[in-house]
């Protein structure tokens, strides 16, 4: 079973930018599609993006696309959420999780991480 890290969250200011990162410890990182999910206080966590296991990213989220990129790095078994123009609405949790394929249901994940909080400020 892999295990999931995340880290790169912090204060930022409406329009920044944050680069958010996901270290798996599995060696077999190459085997899972890989997403993100977010979770603001009070509200449900909902899904953000999602990469396959080939590297292709799926960015079902309107509110995001354009700002939002996924990507990977197999040599390092990492995820990375590259976030640019920060709105105070991408305030949340942002947790990372892998399973059999990119989509967009979160029971489609087995393994998660703990999170980290990134909040936009106005």
């Amino acid at each position: 079973q892999v295990q999931l890290v995340e880290s790169g969250g912090r204060l930022v200011q409406a329009g920044g930018s944050l680069r958010l990162s996901c270290a798996a410890s599995a060696r077999t990182f190459g085997m899972y599609a890989m997403a993100w999910f977010r979770q603001a206080p009070g509200k449900e966590r909902e899904f953000v993006v999602a990469i396959t296991r080939e590297g292709t990213s799926t960015n079902l989220v309107d509110s995001v696309k354009g700002r939002f990129t996924i990507a990977r790095d197999a040599t390092k078994n990492t995820v990375y959420l590259q976030m640019t123009s920060l709105k105070p609405e991408d305030t949340g949790v942002y947790t990372c999780a892998a399973g059999p394929g990119a989509y967009t249901d979160l029971r489609n994940y087995a393994a998660w991480g703990q999170g980290t909080q990134v909040t936009v400020s106005s």
